[in-house]
C-alpha cells in the first residue's frame, strides 16, 4: 500500500510530535522504549514523557477552537494521540485521554463559564479528572449514591460520598463528578458537577490509597471521599438532572475515539513481532519464512486494518452523522476492542516464550499486552454494549433496514477529507432507529465499479453475503418479543447484535474501498485503499462463524497482504489504514 505524500494518515501536528518523541529503539533516548519500560517497572508515569508532552502543548488538542484550542476534527485528534499510544499507552491515557474524557462532558453540557475555565486549565498544562464510578455499583450509573444535594444557604451543593478507581484524581486540578442531585427515583436524579479543587476545604476531602493494576501500571488510579464539602450550585453542568444524558452523549465521543487511539498499540506490537520473526533463525531459515507465522501476521494485519477502518468511519460519523452515533459507539467498543486484543494475543503465540521477556529488543511487547486489556472494559464492558444495542434492533429493522434508508454522505468513507465543525451538543441521545451505514452496503454493491482479479471478485461475493445478512437480520429482529430485548434475553438474541455489528464493519470497509476506487490513478486518495486486497481480506475474516476464530486467508490474499506488510515495515510506514510519514521524512 503505497501513497502520495498528501494521502498519509500523519498530519503535520502528529508528525511533529513523532519527531519530539524520537526513535523508540534508541536506548539513549529518554523517551524511548527502554525508558518507558523502566517507568513501568517502577509503576510510575514516564516523567520525561509528561514533560515533553507539556512542552509540545498536547492539551491544546483537547480544547475546542472556540475556546482557544486546536480541536476542530476528532479524526485529527485521534491521529495525534495514536503517536503517543504507539510509544506508551500509559502516557496516552494517563497524560492525555483522561483529560479529554473529562473535557468532553464540559464541551457537551457546560455553560460558557465552565468551558472557559476548563479550557484555561488545560491550555495552562493542567489536568481534569472525571469521576463516574463507585465500586459498589460498577457501570450502573443510575445506582450512584454519591450526592451533591443543596446546602442550607441555597447557593451551594454539599458533596458527600466516595468515588473510586478514577484516573489522575489526586493530580488533577479539577474533576467532573457524576452525582445524585435529587433523592427522587428516576433518570433525572443525577447531574454532573465541575469541581475546582483549589476551592475545596481540605478538611472535607480525604484521598484514598492508590489502586495498583497489572496493566497501565503508571496510570494514577485513585479514590476520594467527600464529607459535606461545599461547591457552588452553579458548578452543575447543563442543568440539574441532566447528568445521565450528558454522560451518554459524551460516551459516544470517548468510546469511539479511545478505541481508535488504541489501534496504535497493536501497530507497535505487530512491528515488534515482525522484527523478531525476521531476525530469528529456525531450521536454516528465518521464522518469517514459516507458513504458519506468515499466516498469523497477515491475519493480524488484516484485523488491524479492519478495526482501524471501522473506528475511522465511526469517528468521522461523529461530525457527519451525529444523529446515528449512539449506535456506532456501542458497535465500535464491542468490535474494535476484541479485534485488537485477539490480534495481540495471536501475535504472542508467534513470539512464544519471548512475549513475556522484560529485557531485550522485544521487551515492550509484554507491556503492550497488559496495557491493552482495559480497552475491553474501560467505561463499559463489551457485554454492556450488547445490552445497549439489543433493544434497538427492532426499531432499526423497521425504520432503516426494511426501508430505503437515507444515503450516507460520501465523505464518511474518505479518510482525511474535510469535515463540518464538531458540535458536541448535536449528538443525539439515541439513534431512534436511524442508521445508514449498514444499508450503504447494498447501495455500494449496486454501484460497484468494474474490476477483475480474484480479490475484486471475492470482495463482491463477500459484500453480497453481508447485504443478505442484513436482510435476514431485518426479518428476525422486526419480530423480536419484548422479553428478548432485556438483560435476561437468550444468548441467541445477543448473537443478533454480533451479526449486526459485523455488517456495520463490512459496510465500513466496503464503502471505504469503493470511494477510493475512482482516485486510484489520480492520487486523490491513498492508492492502497483502492486495492481490493485489504477489503477482501477484511470481509473474508469477518465471515467467521459466531464464536470461531477468523479463518485463514486464501493464498492469493495472504501473499499479497504479506508483501504490503513487509513494505510498510521496511519503509517505517506503520500498519494502520493509511500509511504514516516516516520520522526522518521532511
Amino acid at each position: 500500500m503505497t501513497s502520495t505524500p498528501a494521502a498519509t494518515a500523519c498530519t503535520d501536528r502528529a508528525h511533529a510530535l513523532d519527531r519530539v518523541l524520537g526513535d523508540p529503539a534508541d536506548p539513549g533516548n529518554p523517551l524511548g522504549f527502554a525508558a518507558v519500560l523502566a517507568a513501568d517497572e517502577r509503576g510510575e508515569m514516564l516523567a520525561e514523557g509528561e514533560e515533553a508532552l507539556d512542552a509540545f502543548g498536547l492539551n491544546e488538542e483537547f480544547v475546542p477552537a472556540a475556546f482557544g484550542g486546536r480541536l476542530t476534527r476528532l479524526d485529527r485528534l485521534v491521529d495525534v494521540m495514536r503517536t503517543v499510544y504507539r510509544r506508551d499507552p500509559c502516557l496516552g491515557l494517563g497524560y492525555g485521554a483522561s483529560s479529554f474524557i473529562a473535557g468532553v462532558n464540559v464541551w457537551t453540557a457546560g455553560g460558557d463559564d465552565h468551558c472557559r475555565a476548563a479550557a484555561a486549565l488545560l491550555r495552562g498544562g493542567g489536568r481534569i479528572a472525571v469521576a463516574y464510578h463507585e465500586l459498589a455499583h460498577g457501570n450502573d450509573m443510575a445506582g450512584t449514591e454519591f450526592s451533591a444535594l443543596p446546602g442550607s444557604d441555597g447557593t451551594t451543593l454539599l458533596l458527600n460520598g466516595r468515588k473510586e478507581v478514577v484516573t489522575n484524581l489526586r493530580r488533577a486540578e479539577a474533576v467532573v463528578v457524576f452525582a445524585r442531585t435529587s433523592t427522587a427515583r428516576g433518570s433525572r436524579s443525577h447531574s454532573q458537577v465541575y469541581v475546582d479543587k483549589s476551592l475545596l476545604p481540605a478538611r472535607r476531602v480525604t484521598y484514598l490509597p492508590r489502586y495498583r493494576t497489572t496493566g497501565m501500571r503508571g496510570v494514577q488510579l485513585g479514590g476520594v471521599e467527600f464529607r459535606d464539602c461545599p461547591v457552588p450550585a452553579r458548578a452543575v453542568l447543563g442543568g440539574e438532572g441532566l447528568g445521565l444524558e450528558t454522560a451518554l452523549r459524551s460516551f459516544q465521543v470517548t468510546r469511539t475515539t479511545l478505541a481508535a487511539m488504541s489501534t496504535a498499540v497493536v501497530e507497535t506490537a505487530l512491528d515488534v513481532t515482525l522484527r523478531h520473526v525476521r531476525n530469528r533463525r529456525l531450521y536454516g531459515r528465518t521464522a518469517a519464512d514459516l507458513p504458519h507465522v506468515r499466516s498469523v501476521l497477515t491475519g493480524a494485519f488484516a484485523d488491524l486494518l479492519t478495526a482501524d477502518c471501522f473506528a475511522t468511519i465511526a469517528t468521522r460519523a461523529l461530525q457527519l452523522l451525529p444523529a446515528e452515533t449512539a449506535v456506532h459507539a456501542q458497535a465500535v467498543k464491542y468490535f474494535v476492542s476484541k479485534a485488537l486484543m485477539d490480534a495481540v494475543n495471536r501475535l504472542s503465540s508467534v513470539l512464544g516464550a519471548h512475549f513475556y521477556l522484560r529485557e531485550g529488543p522485544g521487551a515492550i511487547f509484554q507491556k503492550l499486552l497488559r496495557d491493552l486489556q482495559p480497552v475491553g472494559f474501560g467505561h463499559a464492558a463489551r457485554a454492556a454494549c450488547q445490552v445497549s444495542l439489543l433493544p434497538q434492533l427492532p426499531l432499526l429493522a423497521r425504520r432503516s433496514w426494511l426501508r430505503d434508508a437515507a444515503a450516507t454522505p460520501a465523505g464518511l468513507f474518505r479518510p482525511g477529507a474535510e469535515l463540518p465543525p464538531m458540535d458536541f451538543r448535536a449528538l443525539a441521545l439515541t439513534a431512534g432507529g436511524r442508521e445508514s451505514l449498514s444499508t450503504s452496503l447494498a447501495r455500494g454493491l449496486a454501484a460497484m465499479p468494474d474490476g477483475d482479479g480474484p480479490a475484486h471478485r471475492a470482495l463482491a461475493e463477500h459484500g453480497e453475503h453481508f447485504a443478505a445478512e442484513l436482510a435476514a437480520l431485518a426479518g428476525e429482529c422486526s419480530v423480536l418479543r419484548p422479553g428478548e430485548l432485556s438483560v435476561m434475553a437468550r444468548s441467541s438474541s445477543y448473537d443478533l447484535t454480533t451479526r449486526y455489528v459485523n455488517v456495520l464493519v463490512a459496510a465500513a470497509c466496503f464503502g471505504t474501498w469503493r470511494e477510493a476506487w475512482p482516485g486510484r490513478e489520480a492520487g486523490a486518495m491513498d492508492s492502497g485503499l483502492a486495492d481490493p486486497v485489504w477489503a477482501a481480506a477484511a470481509l473474508h475474516r469477518l465471515r467467521a462463524p459466531l464464536g470461531a476464530a477468523p479463518p485463514t486467508l486464501p493464498p492469493y490474499l495472504e501473499d499479497a497482504l504479506w508483501e504490503r506488510l513487509l513494505h510498510r515495515h521496511e519503509h517505517a510506514l506503520g500498519y494502520g489504514l493509511l500509511p504514516r510519514t516516516p520520522r526522518t521524512a521532511t
